[in-house]
This record gives C-alpha cells, sequence and structure tokens, in this order.
C-alpha cells in the first residue's frame, strides 16, 4: 500500500479497507458526468479490480476524493473515477492526486497513463498529462446512450430526424 500526508494534514492512501464506497458511490451516481446512474454493485466490482486512491481530511479522516486505477502494474494504466468532494475542492487536492497516481504507478514501473476528461485538462497538464494523437487510438464502445429520445449504440451514426 501507499500513503502520503501533506504539510496540510491531508491524507492519500491506496488502502482499500479506507474506501467510503458508499460515499464513492453517491457522488459518482449523482455528480459525476460519466458515472451518472452507476448502480453501487458496479461500483464495488470496479474498485474491487482496480487500484482505489482516496485522499481523506486531517482530523476526523472523512474522505474527500477519490481515483481509481485500471493496470497491468507493469506497463499500462487507465485513471478514471477521479473526483473531490465540492466542499474540498480549490485545496490542490485534485492535482495532488493526480501527482501521487502518477508518482505510484511510476515506481511500479508503469510507463503510460491514459485518462479522459471533458473539463480537467488543466488539472493533468499540471502533473505531465498532454492529449494523445487521436488516429493512433481506437475504440470498441458497447454503452448503450439516449440521443434525441432513440436509443443509439455509443459510438454509432447519429441519425436525426428533421
Amino acid at each position: 500500500m501507499f500513503t502520503v500526508t501533506r504539510p496540510d494534514g491531508y491524507q492519500l492512501s491506496t488502502d482499500p479497507t479506507r474506501l467510503d464506497l458508499d460515499r464513492v458511490h453517491h457522488w459518482l451516481s449523482t455528480d459525476a458526468y460519466w458515472a451518472l446512474g452507476r448502480d453501487r454493485d458496479t461500483v464495488e466490482r470496479a474498485f474491487a479490480g482496480s487500484i482505489g486512491f482516496g485522499i481523506y481530511r486531517p482530523g476526523d479522516g472523512r474522505q474527500v476524493a477519490v481515483a481509481r486505477v485500471v493496470t497491468d502494474r507493469a506497463t499500462f494504466a487507465w485513471l478514471c473515477d477521479v473526483y473531490v468532494d465540492p466542499g474540498a475542492r480549490g485545496r490542490g487536492l485534485g492535482t495532488w492526486l493526480a501527482g501521487a497516481v502518477r508518482d505510484h504507478l511510476a515506481e511500479l514501473g508503469v510507463r503510460r497513463i491514459l485518462l479522459a476528461t471533458l473539463d480537467a485538462h488543466g488539472v493533468y497538464a499540471k502533473v505531465g498529462f498532454t492529449p494523445v494523437v487521436s488516429e493512433h487510438w481506437m475504440q470498441l464502445d458497447q454503452r448503450v446512450t439516449q440521443v434525441t429520445g432513440k436509443e443509439q449504440q455509443a459510438g454509432s451514426p447519429l441519425t436525426v430526424e428533421a
């Protein structure tokens, strides 16, 4: 396990027993655009198969941030489900979390970390993340989404009727 404490008392840990999955589920399913409506069982299974990072407040130890890393622990990792509680934002916790993930994975020998974001590019750029050349990457996205009132397969051509 990996644990580090900032001078202001915030503690970051990969100890899975410290993760408050009820709190994490609430954050993700109600406030994270990428996971709205995600059920509790899915959150639990996702964290069970990943490295979970939690940030805990000084004093009472309440969890205030989370990140999940899907990795082979050797060459590749995907950083996802990064969330900082609204009441804890503005303290640099997101940048600290992303940097700690980077550093912990480097200790394991992981040299490529991917992530996707719609709105936090600046946070990740501060710790070295850069845009990818999208033509090199492909995906198979089998999620079903609601588009124009019709169910569409994510990634399928969108047909708009006038």
